[in-house]
C-alpha cells in the first residue's frame, strides 16, 4: 500500500478584505485540497482565544495584507509552525526576527506582484515618450491635429533613452518587456556588475549619468534606510527639460518637495503611482499640475490579477507539503536588499 501523504494543518492570517480579494472560492478550494485548512473566519488578530486554538495546530501559515506580526508571543502559541507562505510582496511587516530565529521557512508572492507593476511601467514609458497625455490635452483644447508633421524630434519611442533605477524583480521585468522596442536602456544598480548588465542587455550607469541622459527615468528602488531620499534635488535637477520621472516603488525614495518644484515649474513630467505621504493633502499642487499624472497605487495586483498571487501561493504550499521546498523563498540574509 502507498503511504498517505501528510496533509499539513494550515490557516489564513490576513485581513478579511485581503482574503476575499485574493482567495476566491476556486483558490480556497485548491488550498483546502492540499491542507487541512482552518475554517473561516481568517485570523486578523493573532492574540484571541480562537486564534491561539488554531495556531496550536498550524504548520503552515498563509499570510496576506493585514497580517499581524508573527512575533515571539505568537510563535509560543504555534509550536508546530514551520512555514509562512505570503500571498503578497514584502514580508517585513509580519515576519519578525523570532520567525527567522526559529528557522521558519518563508515564501513570498513578490515575483507575481512584480508583473503588473512592470506592465504598468512599460505602458507609461511608451506613453511618456510619445507625449500622449500632453498632446491629448492640447488636442482637447482645440488645437489643430495638422501640426503632427511639426512635432519635436524628441517625441517618440525610437532610440530614446530609458533609465532604470534598480534591478529589482520589477526592474528586471521592465527591462525584459522593453527588449522588443528600439530604446537604449541604462541601469543603475550598485550590486549589478558590468557583465551582469550586459547579460540583461542594458548599459550600467551611475545615477548622475542616468538622470542627465535619460528621456524617461523609472524608479524601482526598494525603500530602505539607505535609499530614503535617494532621488535627490540634485539628481532631479539633472533631468533634461521635458524628461519624465516615473515612480512605482515608494514615495519616500524621492525628494517630494524637489520633484514638486521641478514638475510644477513645467521643466519635467512625472508619473507617480506612489507619493510621500501616500495620499497627498487636498491642496497639494501636484493634484492640479498638467505635467503630473497621479494614480492611486494601482500598478500592483488589482482585480483579476489577485488570482495570480493566490495561484503562486497555492503552488508554493503544494511544493512545501511535498517536501520540495519553496520556489520563491525569502532568506533572512537578503532582507537588507528587499522592500
Amino acid at each position: 500500500m502507498t503511504e498517505a501523504r501528510h496533509r499539513p494543518r494550515a490557516a489564513l492570517a490576513m485581513s478579511q478584505d485581503a482574503a476575499t480579494a485574493v482567495f476566491g472560492p476556486d483558490e480556497t478550494a485548491a488550498l483546502a485540497a492540499l491542507c487541512d485548512l482552518a475554517p473561516p473566519p481568517v485570523l486578523d488578530d493573532l492574540t484571541t482565544e480562537r486564534a491561539r486554538a488554531v495556531l496550536a495546530e498550524t504548520e503552515v501559515l498563509v499570510t496576506g495584507w493585514g497580517c499581524p506580526p508573527v512575533d515571539a508571543a505568537v510563535l509560543a502559541a504555534a509550536p508546530h509552525l514551520r512555514a509562512i507562505a505570503h500571498s503578497a510582496g514584502s514580508v517585513r511587516h509580519h515576519v519578525t526576527d523570532a520567525c527567522w530565529d526559529r528557522g521558519i521557512e518563508v515564501s513570498s508572492a513578490a515575483a507575481a506582484n512584480a508583473l503588473p507593476v512592470a506592465e504598468y511601467t512599460v505602458a507609461m514609458i511608451l506613453l511618456a515618450n510619445k507625449r500622449v497625455l500632453e498632446r491629448a490635452r492640447d488636442y482637447r483644447a482645440g488645437r489643430s491635429r495638422d501640426a503632427w508633421l511639426r512635432t519635436d524630434r524628441s517625441v517618440g519611442n525610437y532610440r530614446n533613452t530609458v533609465g532604470i533605477c534598480s534591478a529589482s524583480l520589477i526592474g528586471r521585468r521592465v527591462i525584459e518587456l522593453l527588449r522588443p522596442y528600439d530604446l537604449h536602456i541604462l541601469l543603475y544598480d550598485p550590486y549589478v556588475s558590468e557583465a551582469e548588465a550586459a547579460a540583461l542587455g542594458v548599459t550600467g550607469a551611475g545615477l548622475e549619468r542616468l538622470f542627465a541622459t535619460s528621456d524617461v527615468v523609472s524608479v524601482h528602488t526598494p525603500l530602505l534606510p539607505a535609499t530614503r531620499g535617494l532621488v535627490s534635488r540634485e539628481l532631479i535637477g539633472r533631468l533634461r527639460p521635458g524628461a519624465t520621472l516615473i515612480n512605482t516603488s515608494r514615495g519616500a525614495v524621492i525628494d517630494q518637495d524637489a520633484l514638486t518644484d521641478a514638475v510644477t515649474s513645467g521643466r519635467i513630467h512625472a508619473v507617480l503611482d506612489v507619493t510621500e505621504p501616500e495620499l497627498l493633502p487636498p491642496d497639494h499642487p501636484l493634484w492640479t499640475c498638467d505635467n503630473a499624472l497621479l494614480t492611486p497605487h494601482l500598478a500592483g495586483s488589482q482585480g483579476n490579477e489577485w488570482r495570480r498571487l493566490a495561484d503562486l501561493t497555492v503552488s508554493e504550499v503544494a511544493r512545501w507539503a511535498a517536501g520540495d521546498g519553496f520556489a520563491h523563498p525569502v532568506h533572512r540574509e537578503r532582507l537588507a536588499f528587499l522592500a
